[in-house]
């Protein structure tokens, strides 16, 4: 699990909390990710299956994507689909990835890099391997996010982000321990490179086996922590963690998490991408790749995507995609 990698010895450190002054975030529940395939049959794990839309809020859906080794001819993405009303953040850990869209946004994504989509009144796009990643075959994993919009933003232009994994903000936990790359939001008052419409924090954070991280965490957000690789334990309770889960935390001001002393041989450390953002609290009406406040403005994107209002294909397109 390359993406970004530092000696945390010579990165700023993040201020641990001190537990009689700022609340540890209990946990309140920890669920499993099932597999799925998503667009032509990429492996997938549902990373929020089974938690509140309430509890989520801002966020909508994650999915894991890989971690898989394709044979040549085998990696796949997805043809072009439209959005509206939200926002989507491909975080690429392993392996190469392509985007394109009808806004004249794209590029090629790979190590630690991110492409963050807002789809805002309506967009059409592509996310595909390159062709010489569909010729070799290869190691391939990424996460994809969305988050909502509030209704003030569900029309805004779409916008197009590019965020090469150098500008994340490198930082380490206050003993070294762990490396953390902050994406989007603040983290004790270091920020990350995407600009966001809804007030959020993404950090990935890789913690040595041993290791334990305790950094602060904004009360009036919602707090996430996904296990991409390893395992370990979340909360000052020490709840276990692995692979594949998520674990949702309560009300506070900080949060604890830390990695077994031991860990899978392919998994050297854990790896946990940490979520939160200021719930929204408005109505989600959800149907497909659309995101909106009420049925109705539902229909009426379906009408305008049929219409072609949602926009156009690109006559140059990347070289490998098909009508």
């Amino acid at each position: 699990m390359p993406a970004i990698t530092a000696d945390t010895l010579t990165l700023p450190r993040v201020t641990a909390p001190d537990p009689a002054v700022i609340a540890q975030r209990p946990v309140r529940a920890v669920t499993t990710a099932p597999s799925g395939f998503e667009g032509e049959g990429f492996p997938v794990r549902r990373a929020f299956a089974g938690v509140s839309m309430q509890t989520l809020d801002p966020f909508l859906h994650m999915d894991q994507m890989g971690e898989v080794e394709y044979a040549p001819g085998e990696p796949k993405g997805t043809d072009w689909h439209p959005h509206r009303g939200f926002e989507t953040v491909t975080y690429i850990i392993d392996g190469v990835f392509e985007h394109q869209d009808s806004n004249g946004g794209g590029g090629v994504i790979t190590n630690g890099d991110t492409q963050w989509m807002t789809a805002g009144g309506g967009i059409l796009h592509i996310e595909r391997p390159p062709e010489h990643l569909v010729v070799s075959g290869g190691l391939f994993h990424g996460i994809q996010l969305w988050v909502n919009l509030p209704k003030a933003n569900k029309f805004n232009p779409p916008r197009y982000q590019d965020i090469r994994g150098r500008e994340a903000s490198l930082l380490s936990s206050h003993d070294g321990g762990a490396l953390l790359r902050v994406i989007a939001g603040d983290l004790d008052g270091h920020t990350g490179p995407g600009s966001t419409f809804t007030p959020i924090t993404l950090v990935h954070a890789t913690i040595s086996p041993g290791a334990r991280l305790s950094l602060p965490w904004n009360p009036e957000f919602n707090a996430l922590a996904y296990v991409l690789a390893g395992q370990g334990t979340v909360g000052a309770e020490r709840r276990p963690v692995h692979k594949g889960q998520l674990a949702v935390f309560g009300a506070g001001g900080a949060l604890t998490l830390a990695a077994g002393t031991t860990q899978p041989s392919a998994e050297p450390n854990l790896d946990v991408l940490l979520l939160g953002g200021r719930p929204i609290r408005e109505p989600v009406v959800h149907y497909g790749p659309f995101v909106m406040n009420t049925r109705a403005e539902i229909i009426q994107a379906l009408e305008d995507y049929q219409a072609g209002r949602l926009g156009a294909i690109p006559a140059e397109r990347m070289p490998h995609t098909q009508e």
